[in-house]
């Protein structure tokens, strides 16, 4: 038995698979392509999360795509971090072409174009249903991650919010919190002091700036109603498909306070509201997040912390989580030690810095009898990848370079005509679209400010009013007075005229004398 056909034999058995599948593509051995040596990836460990890796240009897009069609096919739901805006062409089938075709007869499998059904969501004021979350939804403590707060100034927001519970004020938007935070150190100092101690007026001043920086990445956007319900994400069309629910986040490349923001909502109540799924045959949403380094770049370790804790938490109801970034040392090492499926495209070596980064990618991966996988990193073309998965058991299947499939969808973005369809067509967009501001702490607040200065003015007026009578009351018992002193008769005598003269007559008299 020739290498070849030894090669052939140990791919299709390391892929056997009782339940369903996806097949990525066909093995490769010496640069080339193994017809019929399908690298298959089972359904039932879709959960444990992935990786899709290599330099610009190697195709990790294109690999991105194919995951999203052949789950859709199998009725699981999609959620795609779109940061570039080339994926919107998932909503239409592929054209084809020649180099397609070839690339399929050598993998052996048909090529079939067809389009998916797809949903265009935004955070931003582009097109697409919008996404929004109200501020109470978020919590203290997550709240306190993405800002990156002390724990003093954790503490305080902590209080805000207990004091928002206690008092039936809604926390819907940032200038709701930004209200009860002002309120809290001003107008109701003595009433925060008397039930939750003294708030500090530099520790509520530092929370108000972090809070700005995060407006001024457009999060006074997100934060609002109608809040998205992430059930909405589970939609399956009349075919069985799921739908490939699109996050356009083009606009936002340079906000990756924003995006932090999002991601963590988004699986934070992903994972309080979806059920324990248990060991099934297929997950019950697999989202993709694009340019992954945004999220770690810029997070803090508290941050840090929390992505971890819901990536080893949230694969238990049934969600998995698959990160599409240029490096793999661009996810943290504990977030990657979570990962099941790898899907590593060409690296290039231009530097000491990237033969280094090569050599600790190489060791992530199964050794190989086949491959000396440090050379393979930067020997492959465009659409191929090593690709490693975990089997049915749960065990790592055998390293594989491959030659990835073709997206059965369009390569190229949607134009205006065909984006404006989708939004008319769709149905979330009339649910979330319109903008509500209902009565919620700032109103509350501020009505609350007003009555306590009207308040304020009504006994201040009650006061003067009072001084006032007093005023009145004293001048009236002095003129009392005077008026009973001059009816007295006894007075009236000695102060008449006749009197005087009188008395300055005998004084007269007796000077004389």
């Amino acid at each position: 038995m020739t290498t070849k056909e030894t090669f052939f034999n140990y791919i299709n058995e390391s892929n056997k698979t009782k339940g369903d599948f996806i097949t990525v593509g066909a093995a490769m051995l010496d640069g080339e392509t193994i017809t019929n040596a399908h690298v298959k990836i089972p359904l039932k460990t879709m959960n444990r999360h992935g990786l899709i890796a290599g330099a610009t240009g190697t195709g990790k897009t294109k690999s991105l795509q194919v995951l999203a069609e052949n789950l859709s096919d199998k009725g699981v739901p999609v959620l795609l971090m779109d940061l570039k805006g080339d994926l919107s062409g998932l909503a239409q089938a592929s054209e084809g072409h020649p180099k397609i075709t070839e690339r399929h007869e050598k993998i052996g499998l048909p090529f079939e174009p067809k389009g998916f059904p797809v949903e265009i969501l935004t955070l931003s004021e582009q097109d697409g249903v919008r996404l929004r979350a109200t501020v109470s939804e978020f919590g203290p403590v997550l709240l306190s991650r993405i800002l990156d707060l002390s724990e003093t100034q954790s503490g305080i927001v902590s209080v805000i919010f207990q004091y928002c519970d206690n008092n039936k004020l809604p926390l819907l938007d940032l200038k709701d919190f930004k209200k009860i935070l002002q309120f809290a150190t001003q107008e109701g100092k003595d009433e925060f002091n008397e039930a939750y101690g003294r708030i500090s007026t530099a520790s509520t001043g530092a929370i108000l700036r972090k809070i700005v920086e995060l407006e001024q990445q457009g999060a006074d956007l997100f934060f609002g109603e109608t809040s998205f319900d992430t059930q909405d994400l589970l939609r399956i069309d009349e075919n069985g498909r799921g739908y490939i629910n699109i996050i356009r986040l083009t606009d936002i490349q340079d906000r990756p306070k924003l995006f932090s923001t999002f991601m963590l909502s988004i699986l934070a109540e992903i994972y309080s509201t979806f059920p324990e799924q248990g060991d099934s045959d297929q997950p019950e949403l697999i989202i993709f997040i694009d340019e992954a380094h945004l999220i770690f770049d810029e997070a803090s370790k508290a941050l840090l912390n929390q992505i971890e804790s819901i990536v080893k938490l949230i694969r238990s109801k049934g969600v998995g989580l698959y990160f599409v970034t240029q490096n793999p040392t661009d996810v943290p090492e504990d977030v990657l030690g979570q990962l099941g499926l790898k899907i590593q495209h060409a690296l290039r070596a231009f530097t000491a810095k990237d033969r280094k980064a090569i050599k600790l990618t190489a060791q992530n991966y199964p050794e190989s009898e086949y491959y000396d996988t440090e050379e393979v990193l930067t020997s492959l073309g465009i659409g191929e990848a090593l690709v490693s998965a975990l089997d049915e058991k749960g065990r790592p299947t055998p390293l594989a370079a491959t030659m990835m499939r073709a997206p059965m969808s369009r390569m190229d973005v949607l134009t205006d005509a065909e984006l404006n369809t989708l939004y008319t067509n769709s149905k979330l967009v009339k649910k979330y679209n319109e903008t509500i501001d209902r009565e919620s702490a700032y109103e509350l607040l501020n009505d609350k400010i007003k009555q306590a200065e009207a308040e304020e003015l009504k006994e201040k007026a009650k006061k003067e009013q009072e001084t006032l009578k007093k005023a009145e009351a004293k001048k009236r018992s002095k003129s009392t007075r005077s008026r009973s002193t001059a009816m007295n008769p006894i007075v009236k005598v000695l102060t008449s005229a006749t009197f005087i003269r009188s008395v300055f007559g005998i004084l007269t008299k007796v000077m004389k004398k």
